[in-house]
């Protein structure tokens, strides 16, 4: 089972940047994908990017393409979510997960971090 640890969370202005990070452990760590998602007070959680680990190949949600960027360090076992240009819309906790499929399917991911709190003011 692999545990996955965010980091990287906190209270920002509009338009200003953050860089989350996501540490994985517990065995070896060698996923076909990976995702960072988000969730909002009240609302579902919702697909913001996927990498493919050893492809490189990236994806994202509309909403976020062109202001996100999603990279990995396989030596290091970890993800990173580079976000730009945030706006209070982009608040909420994030999270990543792991998954064995191609997918922007919250079901669909089988590891999931605890999530960390970004907050974005106007």
């Amino acid at each position: 089972q692999v545990q996955l640890v965010e980091s990287g969370g906190g209270l920002v202005q509009a338009g200003d940047s953050l860089r989350l990070s996501c540490a994985a452990s517990g065995r070896t760590f060698s996923p076909n994908y990976m995702g960072w998602f988000r969730q909002a007070p009240g609302k579902e959680r919702e697909f913001i990017a996927r990498l493919g680990w050893r492809t490189g190949s990236k994806y994202y949600a509309d909403s976020v393409k062109g202001r996100f960027t999603i990279s990995g360090d396989n030596a290091k076992n970890t993800v990173y979510l580079q976000m730009n240009s945030l706006k209070p819309e982009d608040t909420g906790v994030y999270y990543c997960a792991s998954t064995g499929r191609m997918s922007t399917t919250v079901g669909e991911y089988d590891s999931w971090g605890q999530g960390t709190q970004v907050t974005v003011s106007s």
